[in-house]
């Protein structure tokens, strides 16, 4: 059903609680996003559509379930982040990346890379990027998908605000939402408050 899902649960509260700190070191928030992703993605698996395989157990012959095809598109750089978390669930998952950055000016986002597997049309992808902020980036990786032939569409965030989960709706009001928490709104500049700073500058290391 689409909407937006908020994970609450006392493991993911501390994972965000950590990676909001000033203080986490880089090590400590790779290992702090890394746990949130992967809360995250066993959530967003939740409804993962599964066809039936027969199996022989040591006594006999019974059916079982197998994931239907799965697809990750990392919205870059921060994305890349949250990819292992989906990987440690799917394994054999076909990874995505769509590269765009934020005019700071405009706060519209701008396109410069894609790179995506064969069989988006038969999967079901899941598009991930922490920050839904202004929702520019995420609506424009949620089009750029169904231009490439996606009919299953996922959204997964770590931190969202408000203005980016309707602008998110407004233009996919088919595309469920799922993030670890909702905060409280944008500044000035489009930077969700409170927040946790930059994802990509502190995954990276980068300013």
């Amino acid at each position: 059903m689409a909407g937006l899902r908020v994970v609450d649960h006392p493991v993911m509260a501390r994972a965000v609680t950590e990676l909001r700190a000033a203080e986490t070191s880089r090590a400590a928030f790779r290992s702090a996003l890394a746990d949130a992703s992967s809360m995250l993605a066993y959530e967003a698996l939740r409804d993962l559509p599964v066809r039936e395989v027969e199996v022989e157990t040591p006594l006999e012959r019974t059916t079982g379930s197998t994931p239907a095809p799965v697809m990750v598109i990392a919205v870059l750089r921060a994305g890349l982040g949250m990819v292992d978390g989906f990987l440690r669930f799917v394994p054999d998952a076909a990874i995505g990346h769509l590269g765009m950055r934020r005019n700071e000016q405009t706060l519209q986002p701008e396109d410069y890379y894609e790179s995506l597997p064969e069989g988006v049309e038969r999967s079901t992808v899941f598009v991930v990027d922490p920050m839904l902020a202004t929702g520019g980036s995420a609506t424009a990786a949620l089009h750029r998908m169904r231009r490439a032939g996606a009919t299953d569409l996922r959204l997964v965030c770590l931190v969202c605000a408000p203005e980016g989960v309707a602008t998110v709706q407004a233009a996919h009001p088919d595309v469920p939402i799922l993030a670890a928490v909702q905060d409280r709104g944008l500044d000035e500049r489009g930077y969700i408050r409170p927040g946790l700073g930059d994802a990509g500058d502190r995954l990276f290391g980068t300013d």
